[in-house]
Order: structure tokens, then C-alpha cells, then sequence
């Protein structure tokens, strides 16, 4: 059974509830995960309070220095935590290898953490009186993770809070749990004093108990729009700091002066790549003409048709299989609802069926053309190997239908045009924007958000903006004896 890590120790759940954790390649329950009671977490939340102080005293360089360590393990054995991501998640060896470089980035962000923390300071702001300015760590802190990236999304938080001085509780995504545990490990032997990092695994209760603890300071969420726009309500009520990372509709422009194969070969990443499930999936594509969008589909067909699909362990595969059963019934309802509305279905990827592995949850790469703004496949997120093409008849037309979605996570445009392009990055209400590039995500020492209903908070994550979320401003103003004159003084300072 996988275990909590609550103050440095393994500690098997007691609860009594469980669930499986599954192969989705072959649709094999693999392990066993308890989910916690809410003692258990208020546990891990008291373990993390208890050690707090010491930590918060250990000096920025110290702790930069677990960070370097810590990044030098998770080069040594990123290829076996890969493997055990792709494992329980289904995504290709290379996929997951990715993802753990991603994750080690923010690693590397945080070993430079003590200049991140500096103040400012001015001398002489008034007769013989000086100001400066610190960056203070908030106390305890929680995660909450999702399935699609088990490694990568937690290092976007834990690492940066923890850098900052706090001590941090997470609950990880109860399909994939494995991951997170080994690197947790990992930064232990690097040197991380027990209690500073606590992992509890479990369901709804876990979270709301981490929502409602009075000892928690802050949350950060990735998720769905729902789940995030919950955990921002019930977290703020409860007094704390939310960063609730939601869902995501990707467009990606495609104008007629588009080099088209670059085109093609970056919606089928895009879109494809560890079968759909990203937050930063390109799942819609938006040709600007009629021209453009008959070329675009007419390339993008024969790619699609000849996906590679198979489990993670074969090394020509492309894509993998989709993380449950009801995620793939979910995604063939959605593609059933987009042929049922009128979409022109071009390649139908549901009845994939793959030998050996008829019971593996996959679905096969699935493309539509002529679909409208009023379709479910259109303004839901699918979380699935499904592209969309929505014609426009030009650039102003493109640009008003992404702006009108409710999501503005990640965008994109192709062109060789720059001023078309300048104007684009300008005026789009999309958090993140890529030209000519279809997966916009910041590096490391930026920072990651959307707009609109894709974020709910103030922060976006990672980076300078992580800092700020897991710190707060103290200001002090001093003057010394020597510079204090006899006699109140009952006016305002200046």
C-alpha cells in the first residue's frame, strides 16, 4: 500500500478506505493507496506547524543549498521516476522525461532563492532613519495536484515554498501517487529536516480538510475549472492565500502566410502529445480562410491516421492511453456529442482497439473539421487526443472568438507576419501566448497563469510570482538613540 509521508516517516493510512491504483495501459489494478481521515491530515498539517520555526531560522543559503542537492538526485534518477510516472499514468517514457526536466527547472530557480528574497533598503529616509524591506516566509502551506503531470506540477510549488522558508503539506492525485513519493525521498536524502515537507493522500475530505485547517496559510490548486473556482471559495472564506489553476480551451491562429508544415507538425504535438491531457493542449485550431483551413486539414488528416498509440514501455509509441475508464467514456461521449451537433468528423478515434491491451484505456487520435462555437466539443475541455478545427474567415474573426471563451489559459499563433504577430501577443485575453511556438509555457524564472476563468487568485505559479505568493512584505523603519530629539511630536510624520 502507498503511504503518507507525515514528519519523515512512512505512515500507512488507518482509515480503513481505499482505492486502487490502476495500469492504464491494461486496465490493471497495480497498487493500493489509503485515503486519509482528516486526523491524519491535521497530522501532517501539525507535523509541518511543529517544524516550522526551525526551518523558517535556517539562513536562505542553507536552504538553497538542500535545493542544489536535491537537483543533482533528481538528475541521477529521473529516468526511474519517469518510468514509474508512465507507469501509473499511461504517458510515453519520453513524455515523462520531460515532464521531470520540467519539474527539475523550478529546482534550479530555487537554488538561486536567497536573491530572490532580498529587500530594499534606503538610508536617511528622514533625520537619522532608515527603511528597508523583507520578504518573509507565511508559515505552513498545502498543495493540491492533479493526475496529468504527478511529478511536474507539484514541483512548482512545494520546491519554490519551501526555498522561501515554509513548510509545506501536499496532496498529490490519488490515480498516479507513486512519483511524488520517490521524489520525496529524494529530498530527504538531500538533506530536508523532517516535517518540512509532509504528503497525505486521499479524496474530497483530505482537501477540505486542508481547506478548512486554521493552521494552513495558503493553497495552491491545479485542476479543473470547478474544483479550482471551489477550492478558491472555500480557502478564501476560510482566510488564506489561493492560487487555483483551472481549464483550459488552447486555440492556435493559423494564418494563410503560415509556414504549414511547422503548422502541422506543432498541432500534432500539441495536440496529441501525452494524449491531450494537458492544461496547455492546443485543442482547437482556428485557419484563417477557406484556403488555409482545407490545406491545414488536409495535411493534419493522414498525421492523425498514422498516430503511433501504444503503452508507455514501447518505444516507437507517440501516445499513450487516457488515465481512466471514465475519462475515455467521457471523451467518446464528447466526440459522440460533436458528431450528433454537425462537426465534420475527419478521423474517429473511438474505436481503438489496440491487441494485448483490449482492456488499456486508450482512445485514438480523433480529428474535426467545420466545428461552431456553439458545440460542446468546442467549449468544453475535453482532456483528450481531440482537435478541433473552427474555420474563420479572418484574423479579427479569430481573435474575437478566443477572446469571447471563458478560458484564457495558453494561445498561439503561426505566421511569419510581425506585426500581425505584435498585435496578437497585445491584444488577446490569454494569460500565456506563443508565436509560433503551440505550447507557450514559461520557463522556470518566469511565471505560469492564465486569465479569466483558467486562474482564480492573484499569483500565478512558479517564479518571481510563486515568491510573492508564498512570502509577505514586512517593512521596518528604525532610528537609533543617538538620533531621537526630546519632546512628542503629535503631527503625522513626514
Amino acid at each position: 500500500m502507498i503511504e503518507n509521508l507525515i514528519g519523515g516517516v512512512r505512515v500507512a493510512s488507518k482509515s480503513g478506505n481505499k482505492q486502487s491504483v490502476f495500469n492504464p495501459a491494461t486496465g490493471e489494478a497495480i497498487d493500493e493507496l489509503g485515503l486519509s481521515s482528516a486526523d491524519e491530515v491535521n497530522a501532517a498539517i501539525q507535523n509541518a506547524a511543529d517544524a516550522f520555526p526551525a526551518w523558517f531560522a535556517t539562513t536562505p543559503m542553507k536552504r538553497a543549498a538542500v535545493m542544489f542537492r536535491f537537483n543533482e538526485l533528481l538528475g541521477q534518477h529521473a529516468d526511474a521516476i519517469a518510468r514509474e510516472i508512465s507507469r501509473e499514468h499511461g504517458k510515453t517514457h519520453d513524455d515523462a522525461l520531460g515532464e521531470v526536466q520540467r519539474g527539475k527547472e523550478v529546482v534550479e530557480f530555487c537554488c538561486g532563492m536567497p536573491q530572490m528574497l532580498k529587500g530594499e533598503f534606503s538610508r536617511n529616509v528622514g533625520p537619522e532613519i532608515d527603511s528597508f524591506s523583507d520578504r518573509q516566509a507565511l508559515g505552513v502551506v498545502a498543495g493540491i495536484t492533479p493526475f496529468n503531470f504527478p511529478a511536474m506540477v507539484p514541483m512548482w510549488m512545494y520546491p519554490v515554498a519551501i526555498a522561501c522558508g515554509n513548510t509545506f503539506v501536499l496532496k498529490p492525485s490519488e490515480r498516479d501517487p507513486s512519483s511524488v513519493m520517490m521524489i520525496a525521498d529524494l529530498l530527504h536524502e538531500a538533506g530536508l529536516p523532517p516535517g518540512v515537507l509532509n504528503v497525505v493522500h486521499g479524496d474530497k475530505l483530505a482537501v477540505d480538510t486542508i481547506l478548512d485547517s486554521p493552521i494552513v496559510q495558503a493553497v495552491s490548486f491545479v485542476g479543473s475549472t470547478p474544483i479550482a473556482e471551489y477550492v478558491y471559495n472555500r480557502g478564501t472564506q476560510a482566510g488564506k492565500r489561493v492560487q487555483a489553476l483551472g481549464g483550459a480551451k488552447n486555440h492556435m491562429v493559423i494564418l494563410p502566410d503560415a509556414d504549414m508544415n511547422q503548422a502541422v507538425d506543432a498541432l500534432m504535438g500539441a495536440g496529441f502529445g501525452s494524449a491531450g491531457e494537458r492544461c496547455m493542449a492546443i485543442s482547437v485550431a482556428v485557419p484563417v480562410g477557406e484556403e488555409t483551413a482545407d490545406k491545414l486539414v488536409e495535411m493534419l488528416r493522414p498525421k492523425v491516421e498514422a498516430l503511433k498509440i501504444g503503452p508507455s514501455d514501447d518505444a516507437d509509441a507517440e501516445m499513450g492511453p487516457v488515465i481512466t475508464k471514465e475519462a475515455k467514456e467521457r471523451i467518446v461521449g464528447l466526440i459522440d456529442a460533436g458528431v450528433e451537433a454537425g462537426a465534420d468528423l475527419v478521423v474517429d478515434g473511438r474505436s481503438l482497439s489496440m491487441q494485448g491491451y483490449e482492456n488499456g484505456y486508450f482512445v485514438g487520435g480523433t480529428l474535426f473539421d467545420k466545428v461552431t462555437t456553439d458545440m460542446r466539443i468546442y467549449k468544453e475541455e475535453i482532456f483528450g487526443p481531440v482537435l478541433s478545427v473552427v474555420r474563420a474567415g479572418t484574423y479579427e474573426e479569430a481573435v474575437t472568438m478566443i477572446n469571447d471563451h471563458e478560458y484564457g489559459n495558453g494561445t498561439a499563433i503561426f505566421t511569419r507576419d510581425g506585426d500581425a504577430a505584435r498585435a496578437f501577443a497585445d491584444g488577446i485575453q490569454v494569460g500565456m501566448v506563443g508565436v509560433n511556438v503551440p505550447i507557450p509555457v514559461p520557463v522556470a524564472y518566469h511565471s505560469f497563469g492564465g486569465w479569466k476563468r483558467s486562474l482564480f487568485g492573484d499569483h500565478s505559479i512558479y517564479g518571481p510570482e510563486g515568491v510573492h505568493f508564498y512570502t509577505r512584505l514586512k517593512t521596518i523603519t528604525a532610528r537609533w538613540p543617538s538620533g531621537i530629539k526630546d519632546g512628542a511630536v503629535f503631527k503625522f510624520p513626514t
